[in-house]
């Protein structure tokens, strides 16, 4: 049988172990001449760092990169995508179009005051001209939150928080008043 482990030179005699041959004076020149090529490899990435850190810097090469000139709309969108501003920028767009989401006569009864766009949270808070609306603003709020994530993506929106109207403070002004009270039970308006 021909088997790349039979054969009288592969096994030792007498169970000695089998000693490795010596390196002969080629094996020593290649292995040599490895580590000479690695050694240079080396020297010659930590000169070229040096000499890039003395320029300044990378330069522009004929491949295209981040660096290359672009269109103001392009440098606008990858500014919006580095620093984040996706979703603030999102949402200050569907403040300007609250009318066009919700609709013109919800739109004139309550308006969006802010948007918290904690993780956690991902609120939009909305305030009500009167207390009637506040009620109805708050039946439709899973409606309203579903509109939002379809306009802005999925789960931008989470929560919608409805503050009655706020005013000027008013105070009963009659004969019978109790010390520090601002008026009747009021409706908001």
């Amino acid at each position: 049988m021909n088997g790349p482990a039979s054969g009288p030179q592969d096994t030792p005699g007498r169970g000695e172990p089998r000693k490795d041959p010596e390196p002969s004076g080629v094996d020593l020149a290649r292995q040599a001449l490895f580590a000479a090529r690695e050694a240079a490899r080396a020297r010659g990435q930590a000169a070229g760092a040096k000499k890039q850190a003395r320029r300044g810097g990378l330069r522009s090469g004929a491949r295209a990169d981040g660096r290359d000139p672009m269109r103001l709309g392009a440098a606008l969108d990858r500014l919006q995508t580095e620093r984040g501003w996706d979703v603030p920028m999102a949402v200050a767009g569907v403040m300007e179009r609250w009318p066009e989401i919700v609709g013109e006569e919800l739109a004139r009864h309550c308006v969006p005051e802010k948007y918290d766009d904690d993780p956690d949270v991902r609120q939009l808070t909305v305030r009500c001209d009167s207390s009637a609306w506040m009620a109805q603003v708050r039946l439709l709020a899973p409606q309203l939150v579903a509109r939002l994530n379809a306009d802005l993506g999925q789960g931008t929106v989470r929560f919608l928080k409805v503050l009655p109207p706020s005013g000027t403070e008013r105070r009963y002004q009659g004969r019978l008043r109790a010390p520090g009270s601002t008026g009747p039970g009021d409706t908001y308006g």
